[in-house]
């Protein structure tokens, strides 16, 4: 099975033919030129697919699509606010290497013990957090000056300090 990443999600339509602009946090300004489809989550890990006929930059964090098969305003707003997920090929494609959302798929390491795989990332003014599974439920883990120590992209591990205590109230 293909793993998915969420880079954002379609905020609004725009024009009268059904484009919507996509909100993403891909970390750099793009057309998304090449790619052939963007995934909506329909249920839970159960992904469709929307094929792309063609891309404008809007700006830095914005890109408007048009879609097949979404040729109204109607169509298009019953699209918005879903979240937009790409295959693992296409987000590492698109993906700014030095944004935080690169870091979807790394494992994180506490002080030499292995977390999990970072699940998601969400960015905040002064902080990144970054959802993982603890005993199976989901942990927001913040990252910042203070607590990341190292990246490492070859070996996809991002190791951290946290303070002691963080992760009980996840347990």
């Amino acid at each position: 099975m293909s793993q998915y990443f969420k880079i954002g999600k379609l905020a609004a339509s725009t024009g009268l033919k059904g484009e919507i602009v996509l909100q993403h946090s891909l970390g750099k300004k793009t057309s998304l030129k090449g790619l052939e489809a963007i995934f909506l989550e329909d249920r839970k890990d159960s992904f469709i697919p929307y094929f792309i006929q063609s891309t404008q930059i809007k700006n830095d964090t914005e890109t408007i699509l048009k879609l097949e098969g979404v040729d109204i305003m109607e169509v298009a707003r019953k699209l918005t606010p879903k979240e937009v997920w790409l295959a693992e090929d296409d987000f590492k494609k698109f993906a700014a290497k030095s944004s935080p959302i690169a870091l979807l798929g790394f494992t994180m390491i506490n002080k030499g013990v292995e977390l999990g795989e970072i699940l998601e990332v969400i960015e905040q003014p002064h902080q990144v957090l970054c959802a993982i599974l603890v005993d199976g439920k989901e942990a927001l883990v913040p990252i910042h000056e203070e607590s990341l120590e190292k990246v490492d992209i070859k070996n996809r591990k991002v190791y951290v300090r946290l303070p002691d205590g963080l992760l009980e109230i996840y347990k």
